[in-house]
């Protein structure tokens, strides 16, 4: 399906320079644009592309100044990523979507199905599950029984959601998933593990998206918690009794221990670790591969492992190349100082 530029700002509540009545049918990356696509220049490292691109129309942020001619009809918009973003998600809204229950796929008789819910082959409902309206559940999945789904969420291929689970609305858990396998739970005796029960469940709220291969653990008692709007990666584990607070987001390969609390509008990036029964401040940027061994405060900005103030870290980082000239630096003033020393001492 086509849009013209005008329609396209109306949209956005942009502004059109150039040709209005341009179309285009499809989208692509400003440094590879073609004639019938739509791009966006939000990163001031592509400006370049912006005068030899051959996309049609180019959204930008309303501070752009061009400093030479544009082929292109530019859209202005106050943020230009999120305009596309918010472009791309009505032409998905606008696809053809699925819906019906698959002659291939087990609802169980005391399942409650919402209207408009697509239910894939091969997919199983248990017992006193709920699955919300416009919900999508897609091939291979598992819902176990009492699991609750609320509306408008999706569930991906191959996705398992263990028994008692919570999911809210306008959730989307990727393929692979695993929502609510027992934590690490054990108590040692006469070295010999005993596994202690996971009776409680995983609780996550709406507008909560899970990336691929990603596994939280249900508690002990109680609930893990993933609070609303939490984004996590692929390949995140997320251990028994955690907390993880609103608007968090974790870039792939972050591992969290036991009863650990992250606070809301943090940011993890990747293969990040954190021990257990800790707390993390709201705020917090962690840097990847940092390691958390305890109590952060809000705010707070940290690298390394384990972890320290971001300042100080690149601090660090530029000495340990200079640390071996240091070192011999250091031996040969030792050295001369001996030498200085012996010619002090006195003569008897």
């Amino acid at each position: 399906m086509a849009y013209t530029a005008k329609q396209i700002a109306d949209y956005l509540q942009g502004e059109v320079i150039g040709s209005q009545d341009v179309s285009v049918s499809s989208f692509s990356k400003i440094e590879e644009g073609k004639p019938g696509t739509i791009s966006f220049l939000a990163n001031p490292k592509y400006t370049s592309f912006i005068y030899t691109t051959k996309a049609d129309i180019v959204l930008v942020n309303e501070d752009f100044v061009a400093e030479k001619p544009i082929s292109a009809t530019l859209i202005k918009v106050k943020n230009a990523y999120s305009a596309l973003a918010s472009l791309m998600e009505m032409v998905k809204n606008s696809a053809p979507q699925k819906s019906g229950t698959d002659s291939m796929s087990f609802v169980s008789d005391s399942a409650v199905v919402g209207e408009n819910v697509y239910i894939g082959a091969f997919a199983y409902i248990g017992e006193n599950a709920g699955v919300g309206e416009n919900s999508k559940i897609y091939p291979q999945v598992y819902v176990g029984d009492n699991v609750k789904i609320g509306k408008n969420t999706t569930i991906y291929p191959g996705v398992r959601i263990y028994h008692d689970c919570v999911i809210g609305d306008n959730c989307i858990i990727h393929s692979g998933s695993v929502i609510g396998a027992d934590g690490f739970g054990y108590s040692k005796e006469d070295n010999i593990y005993h596994k202690i029960p996971q009776l409680g469940n995983v609780l996550i709220e709406d507008d909560v998206e899970i990336g691929a291969n990603t596994t939280i653990d249900r508690s002990v008692i109680d609930s893990t918690i993933i609070r609303r709007g939490v984004k996590l990666d692929n390949l995140i584990q997320i251990a028994h009794n955690c907390e993880i607070g609103e608007n968090t987001a974790m870039a792939a390969q972050v591992g969290i221990a036991g009863s650990t609390k992250i606070g809301e509008n943090c940011v993890l990036g990747g293969q990040v670790g954190i021990g257990g029964h800790i707390t993390i401040g709201k705020n917090s940027q962690i840097g990847a591969q940092a390691g958390i061994i305890s109590n952060t405060k809000e705010d707070s900005e940290l690298m390394g492992s384990p972890a320290f103030p971001v300042k100080n870290f690149f601090k660090s980082s530029i000495i340990i190349p200079k640390l071996p000239d240091m070192y011999r630096q250091l031996n040969t003033l030792e050295r001369e100082i001996a030498e200085l020393k012996k010619k002090l001492e006195p003569i008897d």
